[in-house]
């Protein structure tokens, strides 16, 4: 979720798929008033699908977002958008290698009732300041999204690439969206709710998180979500943990609980490894449970990896997250598949509701998986929430080759190198869409599904560069990060 393509993760441990500063990540569980992702108010939660690495007016790696509008026969049936910096209202120009779209947030900022979308650009150059990177809030409305306005840097000289990550949540519990921004440096800039159409927040504060400081690589991900179910948004900080000089650094997460005055490092817990995070309530128990992939083949320097990847699960309590932890892999009972080595399995998660019986489902990509002798052809699971956590029967397998998903399984696609649970039919129960980036040697495909009441039909719609109005020039990586 994170970053510059032309740099590499330091880690032992990262993965080859994940390759380059640019990591996809998950959506957000946060609660937020409204409808969380509705960016026309017309009820139906929309989906935000990103290509990075779009060229615009020939302007190569500029980046485009593309609104996929919800509507009972699913995201993208009815309607499709796609914004770029040269759009009107858009601040900024777009100029090469800007990766607008590199990570997005929706939340009501300006608090009137339609979602916004607070997007990304950690390649924008301000001024002199090559790769300083910028944030610009796009404005939902009755149209939908439209126009935008750009979010201050408050300390532009210190730090490259802002908005690398971003994550809106209601971290002091007052009712508003608050937007939390990451860099290139160990610090995290949140924004209070209360922003207007011209520029002013209700606030900023910053929070030094506790990982290793690494120049260039400090933040992978930030994951909001109520662990502690006290009404304020906790956050989950992804980086580096190890010695002084990052000769032994390896990746580690960190709990930081929301508080009346915002997130804070007071109670700070440390968690299991793993740059994708998501939270939802899995159990059904009220409290957030934190669902960490951890995609690296066992025999890393990171903690908690198997063959192939996997998937831990650390359970909430009104202490925060010091519940039970479960570790899920393709050698559990009633997951699909079986541990080998370059799977990726946990590459990306997503957490909802998929039959409505009031836990939620986990769906867990892992576009390294071989399938029929085609290499890193790619896999989704969809793994069934109940009382006692995640079953260990009725799973769903789903790829390319399976009856009604629209494409092929070919070399390379990795099929669920990104992946979104959320309603967007409105009936109640969350429907999934799917990020190929690496399709057709990087120009990107996205698969949307709905739920059919009981599981995910496999019966999914298909929407490429065509639809969405993305040039092809380069490796645009469309469906690279998917939220909504």
């Amino acid at each position: 979720m994170r970053k510059k393509l032309s740099i590499t993760l330091a880690t032992a441990t990262a993965a080859a798929l994940t390759g380059g500063l640019l990591v996809a990540a998950a959506g957000p569980a946060a609660a937020a008033p409204g409808l969380d992702g509705d960016f026309n108010g017309d009820g139906y939660r929309d989906v935000a699908v990103t290509a990075p690495l779009a060229s615009v007016n020939g302007k190569s790696k500029a980046g485009a977002v593309t609104i996929l509008y919800g509507s009972p026969a699913g995201a993208g049936a009815k309607r499709v958008q796609t914004l770029s910096q040269n759009s009107a209202g858009v601040p900024g120009t777009a100029e090469k290698g800007d990766q607008f779209g590199a990570h997005t947030a929706p939340g009501d900022y300006n608090g009137d009732g339609y979602a916004d979308l607070a997007v990304g650009a950690p390649g924008e150059d301000a001024g002199s300041d090559t790769d300083g990177g910028t944030v610009v809030i796009l404005w939902g409305g009755s149209g939908g999204l439209s126009g935008g306005t750009t979010v201050s840097d408050p300390s532009r000289s210190t730090h490259d690439w802002f908005g690398q990550v971003v994550a809106a949540g209601d971290y002091d519990g007052d009712g508003r969206d608050d937007l939390a921004i990451a860099s290139d440096i160990d610090k995290v800039d949140i924004y209070r709710g209360g922003f207007t159409k011209s520029g002013s927040t209700g606030g900023r504060y910053s929070v030094t998180a506790p990982i290793l400081k690494v120049k260039g690589l400090d933040i992978f991900n930030l994951t909001p979500g109520d662990i502690d179910a006290d009404g304020r948004t906790d956050l989950v900080v992804d980086g580096y943990e190890g010695d002084s000089d990052g000769e032994y650094s390896y990746n580690a997460n960190y709990w930081l609980p929301g508080s009346s005055s915002g997130v804070t490092k007071s109670g700070a817990r440390k968690l299991p490894a793993g740059v994708i995070s998501d939270i939802g309530d899995v159990d059904g128990d009220g409290h957030g449970d934190i669902v960490i992939g951890n995609s690296w083949d066992a025999g890393s320097v990171s903690a908690g990896v198997a063959k192939g990847g996997a998937v831990e699960i650390v359970y909430g309590t009104a202490g925060g997250p010091e519940g039970a932890a479960e570790t899920i892999s393709q050698n559990t009972a009633g997951v699909p598949g079986s541990n080998e080595k370059g799977d990726g399995f946990g590459h990306e998660v997503s957490l909802g509701d998929v039959n409505g019986d009031g836990h939620d489902d986990l769906v867990v990509g892992a576009p390294g998986e071989d399938l029929d002798g085609v290499k890193d052809s790619g896999m989704v699971s969809v793994i069934y929430g109940w009382s006692g956590g995640l079953r260990d029967s009725g799973s769903q397998a789903l790829e390319q080759n399976t009856p009604g998903v629209p494409g092929s399984g070919e070399e390379g696609d990795g099929f669920g190198g990104e992946v979104l649970l959320s309603d967007v039919t409105g009936d109640g129960k969350a429907d999934l869409t799917v990020g190929i980036p690496w399709e057709n040697a990087g120009n990107g495909y996205v698969v949307a599904f709905t739920s059919d009441g009981t599981k995910i039909d496999p019966a999914g719609r298909g929407i490429g560069l065509t639809p969405a109005g993305i040039s092809s020039a380069g490796n645009p990586l469309f469906g690279f990060h998917i939220n909504g």
